[in-house]
């Protein structure tokens, strides 16, 4: 995957004035650079984000567009339209699974 440094696609999506970096961008370096496993009990999605503001998920099956808003990653599926915003917490890295809420609940997500 083509990457771009982290500081450049993070303030390509922040808002003009605001210069400061949110607390969680060393995490969405990290997703950037090697995607997401959204772990539900009967499929493991990847998900693999692109410089360019696009994503695939499910081997590619699925796809759309991506921003960072504020503190959350908002992604938008071209299946539904319909787009969903999550803050991804600090501090994570390659390796580390943590849950991210949801409205039906916790869905646990997992950065290889």
């Amino acid at each position: 995957m083509r990457f771009l440094a982290p500081a450049c696609l993070l303030s390509m999506a922040a808002p003009a004035l605001a210069q400061t970096p949110p607390a969680n961008a060393d995490t969405y370096a990290a997703i950037l650079q090697h995607g997401v496993v959204i772990v539900t009990p009967d499929l493991e999605i990847d998900v693999q984000f692109k410089p360019d503001g696009t994503f695939t998920a499910l081997g590619g099956l699925s796809k759309g567009v991506w921003k960072i808003v504020g503190d959350k990653l908002c992604s938008t599926p071209n299946e539904t339209l319909i787009e969903t915003c999550a803050a991804y917490p600090p501090g994570k890295k390659s390796g580390d699974t943590f849950d991210l809420d949801a409205p039906g609940g916790a869905v646990p997500v997992r950065i290889p």
